[in-house]
């Protein structure tokens, strides 16, 4: 019986042997696109312990990696300036091949709902400009976008399902617009291939976006744990610590790409104080994983919203939650979307300008267009004397607008901390100080931009940026 079982499992291992075949992961496909001049990772599977040689149709050098006792090989190859389309081919004895690589500039792009929205929109929830661009879509435009699938996994995953899709009206049509507009924008300036990889979940929490260890180790006792401790998926796993880590963005690591755009927030806006902690912490942690501390994180303030009731403060407080944590990132911008909310409906249907203002901060901080300024006024300081406030804004030199007229949507509180409508004006030579004033506040001690769930810009840098929300206070309300 014992030799019959051992003839049994030599015949299912040579099963196995045969057809475990040399696999890249699914994130390295046709249609792809590499991160230029550089030494790009490359990972998958294959027989265990198998030779696994590769080779690029823009370089005559091969790369030979071994997979391990599990199958699992990884290495990387050298990658030229921008251009394709070429080939790679993988071999362990059987050939793999995938076809029109591009070689440009890669960029993650994360977040929930308001980063996963495609360009064809959700139902009844449209997105600007879309219709011309899907149907206008080309194969000779270089831009190329990847989508992760929804994969929670209480485990770390090697790997995870992922899809790319070349420039046609059904790859347009599925390409997150926010990240889409983005890639848009830099291929239009760059002239260069441009891929843009799509890992988002409408609704998720950030925290469901970290590592279990990292919640462990900075957050502990902050969040719930019971499903993994009983291993029972949850009801909403895109809001359960590290679920959407594990098993999409980590399957991801460590594909070489130029930085991370993060559209996220709107289900963590009950905890704006404890936001300005997690989003340091999920920086530190996704650079920590690509070994690469300056990485850049450009990521987007929340746009105006109801919610539950308009005037509540919950989303412009943590509107400038957000904007606090640039201080705390180096190497990183924020677009604020101050002027482009949407009361009733929590997905804007402008997605262009979040996508241009990502893009214009990747350009001007890493493409070499530094001669101009995209990123978005925040107060530096404020003072408050002879009946007045005055706010003092880090911005270029061309200062804060409009100028010349009164400005609204302010608020001044004195020491019973009641806030009342304000009017501001531009007030400095160099024109980064706003004067504001209410009559209703004859000794203000406090001054609020925005700080409701529902509020409109009216003030903005030269090159129509919107300031963020702020408050100079530290009141609960």
């Amino acid at each position: 019986m014992k030799r019959v079982f051992s003839i049994i499992m030599l015949f299912l291992t040579a099963i196995y042997m045969a057809d475990a075949k040399v696999e890249p992961a699914p994130v390295f496909a046709d249609h792809m696109v590499l991160q230029q001049q550089t030494d790009a990772a490359v990972w998958g599977k294959a027989k265990p312990n198998a030779k696994v040689t590769i080779t690029t149709t823009w370089s005559k050098t091969k790369t030979v990696v071994y997979a391990d006792a599990e199958g699992k090989w990884s290495g990387s190859i050298a990658t030229p300036v921008a251009g394709g389309p070429y080939e790679i081919t993988f071999n362990d004895g059987e050939k793999l091949t995938i076809k029109n690589v591009l070689i440009g500039e890669v960029w993650i792009c994360s977040g929930q709902s308001n980063m996963e929205m495609p360009m064809k929109g959700f139902a009844g929830q449209p997105t600007d400009g879309s219709a011309e661009l899907i149907m206008g879509a080309k194969k000779s435009t270089l831009i190329r976008s990847c989508k992760v699938k929804r994969n929670p996994s209480f485990e770390v995953q090697y790997e995870g399902p992922a899809t790319w899709y070349d420039h046609t009206p059904e790859g347009v049509a599925e390409a997150s617009a926010t990240a889409y507009f983005f890639a848009k924008r830099l291929y239009e300036t760059l002239d260069i291939p441009i891929g843009i990889i799509n890992v988002s979940w409408g609704g998720s929490t950030i925290e469901a976006w970290m590592s279990k260890e990292l919640i462990g180790k900075e957050f502990d006792g902050c969040f719930k744990m019971d499903a993994h401790q009983t291993k029972q998926m949850p009801k909403n796993p895109h809001q359960t610590v590290a679920l959407l880590y594990n098993g999409m963005l980590k399957p991801l690591v460590p594909f070489t790409a130029k930085g991370f755009i993060w559209y996220q927030g709107c289900s963590n806006t009950r905890r704006h104080e404890q936001y300005k902690r997690l989003q340091p912490s999920f920086v530190r942690m996704l650079r920590d994983a690509w070994n690469n501390a300056e990485m850049p994180f450009y990521f987007t303030q929340i746009a105006p919203h109801m919610y539950k009731n308009p005037d509540d403060r919950e989303a412009g407080f943590f509107m400038w939650a957000q904007a606090q944590t640039l201080s705390e990132i180096p190497h990183s911008g924020m677009a604020a979307t101050h002027d482009i909310g949407d009361k009733v409906c929590i997905h804007p249907a402008k997605k262009k300008p979040v996508g241009d203002r990502l893009a214009y901060l990747a350009l001007t901080k890493n493409y070499g267009f530094d001669f101009i300024s995209f990123d978005t006024p925040v107060p530096a300081s404020f003072e408050f004397k002879d009946g007045k406030a005055y706010v003092a804004f880090e911005t270029d030199r061309f200062g804060i607008s409009p100028i010349l007229k009164d400005i609204e949507g302010l608020e001044l509180a004195g020491e019973d901390r009641v806030f009342y409508p304000a009017v501001g004006r531009v007030y400095h030579s160099d024109y980064k100080v706003v004067e504001v004033t209410s009559p209703q506040v004859p000794s203000p001690v406090a001054v609020r931009y925005g700080m409701r769930n529902w509020s409109v810009a009216t003030m903005f840098n030269n090159y129509g940026i919107p300031v963020s929300p702020f408050r100079s206070d530290d009141w609960k309300e």
